[in-house]
């Protein structure tokens, strides 16, 4: 039967298979599979529909292990009939996702050869699926993995279900059991989770949309989703669903499923509701549960769409008695303070956020994220846009510390290196309107010539006469916005930015540092990464990440347990010299309002341009905390948002970190460090040479120009967007933000120029644009936050 070697042949030909042999071998191999693929046929069964696709509930603890809520699971999903579901919604999925859906076996044999050749490169296993396989994956698969034998026994039950089972009914099957985001399983629960309509009312356009939501709804939700992905804003959302629905719209109408009437009727992204919420995650528990959900998917652990259908405990870090004690000081503020139908120009729109993190672990202990989470959607503790003002400061002070001041006789390459690291007791000029200075002592000037000089809140010169210098420790008490500017540029803005980061902020929260202002604060970060950096001067320079969840569990066990990771940010000289500074502004300083009687507290104020927010930021040994304020409207119906003035909010002339803000901050630690060991901080080794201890001739600080000096500077410079942000705006409030909430806007932003500080502890703000003044304080001052070419304010 096999005549190999050949007998009849020599030489090398008796080595050569003959064609009867090759073309039997290959009939004998081919038939081998046919005869495999039907064995495996007749082997498989179609699945029980819904047996994996129903939906259980998550369950979230607190730090104690008691159950803070129940959510999740099939508590949003409602089966409808294919005669309810709009052909349109059946045909906008059919042209997008399969067209040859009716005709085919159930299975895409080119789209198969192209995820077999991505599996053979290593790449994605995912692709080929048609509208069957989708099926068969979504509601009757339990193993959702990505492995070659899923996707071949996928393949398998795909063909099956498709060769006995209607295509109707697979395709209602398919509508019913897909994944649209926003918690929202099936055709029936998606209507009304975008449009509060019924499946059956859908039009043409919002069906054209929802079949584009089902690509992913993190990257085509309308409201965002950049707590997964930074890159999910929602206005790049809604380009890219925009654009998915037109196309599928545009092939509906080459595919004969929509007339070019009808098709022209729906050219604009229709119009979504707000996610809404589930009524048990009112008040705190709303953003605590994004916040530990949006933990959880970046953890890599469990999937968006996987937690969505529930059947797992998500262990978190959150304090019930901190958060409940969090959110009665705000509360206190509101009830006693803010009154919109008294003063309805000056205390509407009033928000607050807050954050509570664990200095020896990094763990989030309490945050506010808002009133209400089912009614304010952005979680104020994770992302708001609000300027931190002269909150930002120790980051400076730090750099100066950890890699000193540039020699200014040396060219900018070996000055780099030449550096002499700064004691607290180096004098800087207080002067009201201070020229600003690089390192090297000649004139700072933009891209257009023009000079900054640095205003100080209230304009008031601070230090000795005539020189009006002051050391930086007292700098920091009162908040000296010239000081900080011009040791800013001494150290390096590159440096600033570098210690910022260090202590634990995120790059994209940071302004560009290309203005002198850069060092007053006009950065965004979060109240959490705020709170979290100064944990890193709180713990002698250890730096953590933030977090919320501490494990996750199934039915098959533990899924993902974090691990605190550590670094060393700042050596510990470094960080307690700054802690020791700190603790000057709480003694006698403009944070005298967050004194905790028999306990060591540091901390800074922070108010920024136009009085448009304002900070605490302060921590025990054991417990860091920010408290931030603002004024931004809810109604996203008002074009053009921007955050709004606090003159006269509360019935104060001006609001500043040492007001609400500190006594928010005060009010809540009192009580959340009742049972905590009295700790001190640890005794700071001596650091750093005085700098401009002998006040040099030159640059001598310039007096107020004249008018006719004014004049002589062209008008405001046009800061780049990077360097710059006027006013910046929060994401559209969703469920929620930035890094830590997952559906929430985050507001990733840059920043406004920054000013100065005055004396007596005003705090002031910071300017619209780097051009500018730049004046801040803290306290009882009223800062002017006049704006011209040369002037900045900022706190």
């Amino acid at each position: 039967m096999i005549d190999y070697p050949r007998h009849n042949k020599d030489g090398w030909q008796r080595w050569v298979p003959s064609w009867r042999l090759v073309s039997g071998l290959c009939i004998a191999f081919f038939g081998c599979l046919v005869g495999a693929a039907g064995i495996a046929y007749a082997m498989v069964s179609v699945p029980v529909i819904d047996e994996s696709a129903t939906a259980q509930n998550n369950v979230y603890y607190w730090a104690d292990n008691t159950q803070m809520v129940a959510t999740g699971g099939g508590r949003n999903r409602q089966s409808v009939n294919l005669s309810q579901i709009p052909k349109a919604m059946r045909y906008a999925v059919i042209s997008q996702e399969n067209k040859t859906f009716y005709s085919d076996s159930g299975i895409d044999p080119k789209g198969i050869a192209r995820a077999v050749f991505n599996m053979a490169k290593g790449g994605d296993t995912q692709g080929g699926s048609t509208i069957t396989q989708q099926y068969v994956k979504n509601a009757m698969l339990n193993d959702q993995s990505q492995t070659i034998s899923r996707k071949v026994k996928e393949i398998f039950v795909s063909i099956k279900v498709g060769a006995e089972e209607p295509k109707d009914k697979i395709l209602e099957g398919y509508l019913n059991s897909a994944y649209y985001g926003r918690g929202a399983y099936g055709i029936q629960a998606a209507a009304r989770a975008y449009f509060n309509v019924d499946a059956v009312d859908l039009n043409p356009g919002q069906c054209a949309f929802l079949s584009a939501v089902l690509k992913g709804a993190t990257y085509y939700d309308p409201a965002g989703s950049i707590a997964i992905d930074p890159a999910a804003t929602p206005d790049a959302n809604k380009k890219r669903a925009q654009s998915q629905m037109q196309d599928t719209l545009d092939k509906m109408v080459e595919y004969g499923h929509l007339s070019q009437a009808d098709r022209a009727k729906y050219t604009e992204l229709p119009t979504t509701q707000n996610p809404q919420s589930n009524a048990k995650l009112g008040g705190q528990i709303g953003y605590l549960v994004r916040l530990a959900k949006a933990s959880v998917v970046r953890s890599g652990a469990v999937t968006e769409q996987q937690l969505e259908k529930g059947g797992y405990s998500i262990y978190t870090t959150f304090d019930k008695k901190k958060v409940d004690e969090m959110e009665k000081a705000v509360q206190k503020v509101y009830k006693e303070k803010i009154d919109p139908k008294k003063r309805p120009e000056k205390d509407t729109h009033v928000q607050f956020g807050g954050a509570s993190i664990d200095t020896r672990t990094g763990a989030i202990k309490a945050i506010y994220g808002g009133q209400d989470a089912t009614k304010h959607f952005t979680n104020n503790a994770d992302v708001t846009g609000a300027q931190v003002g002269s909150t930002f400061k120790p980051f400076v002070l730090a750099a100066a510390m950890k890699w000193g001041v540039r020699d200014p006789d040396l060219g900018p390459v070996q000055a780099q290196d030449e550096r002499t690291v700064v004691s607290p007791k180096s004098l800087y000029s207080g002067k009201n309107d201070l020229k600003i200075n690089n390192y090297d002592g000649s004139i700072w000037e933009n891209e257009k010539g023009e000079q900054w000089r640095q205003e100080n809140d209230g304009q008031d010169n601070v230090g000795d006469p005539p020189d009006y210098m002051i050391d930086l420790r007292e700098a920091m008490r009162e908040s000296v916005n010239s000081a900080f500017v011009q040791l800013g540029m001494d150290v390096g803005l590159d440096k600033v930015k570098e210690s910022a980061e260090d202590a634990g902020l995120l790059e994209d929260s940071l302004a560009g540092a290309g203005y002198p202002s850069f060092s007053i604060g006009v950065s965004d970060p979060s109240a959490i990464r705020m709170a979290g950096a100064y944990a890193t001067f709180a713990d002698s320079g250890k730096q953590r990440e933030p977090y919320s969840v501490t494990k996750v569990t199934n039915k098959d066990g533990t899924l993902y347990t974090h691990k605190v990771e550590e670094k060393q940010a700042y050596t510990a000289k470094v960080a307690d010299n700054v802690t020791d500074v700190l603790k000057t502004v709480v003694e006698k300083g403009t944070g005298s309002n967050a004194q905790l009687p028999g306990r060591e507290v540091a901390g800074k104020t922070g108010t920024t341009d136009g009085n448009k927010s304002a900070w605490f930021v302060g921590y025990t040994p054991q417990l860091s905390t920010a408290i931030s304020m603002y004024r931004y409207p809810d109604d996203e119906s008002i074009k053009d948002r921007t955050f709004l003035e606090m003159f006269g909010t509360g019935g104060e002339k001006k609001i500043h970190g040492a007001s609400f803000p500190s006594t928010i901050w005060q009010d809540y630690m009192s009580d959340a460090v009742k049972g905590m060991k009295v700790e001190k901080f640890p005794k700071p080794e001596p650091i750093g040479e005085v700098i401009n201890d002998a006040p040099s001739p030159t640059p001598t600080p310039s007096p107020s120009p004249s008018a006719s000096e004014t004049e002589e500077v062209s008008p405001s410079p046009s800061p780049s967007p990077s360097d710059t942000q006027t006013s910046p705006s929060p994401p559209a409030p969703t469920e929620s933000c930035d890094f830590w909430d997952i559906n929430c806007g985050n507001g990733n932003n840059g920043g406004n120029a920054n000013g100065g500080n005055g004396p007596g502890g005003s705090e002031g703000s910071e300017s619209p644009s780097p051009s500018a003044t730049a004046t801040e304080g803290e306290g009882d001052g009223g800062g002017n936050t006049r704006g011209n070419t040369i002037w900045g304010t900022n706190g």
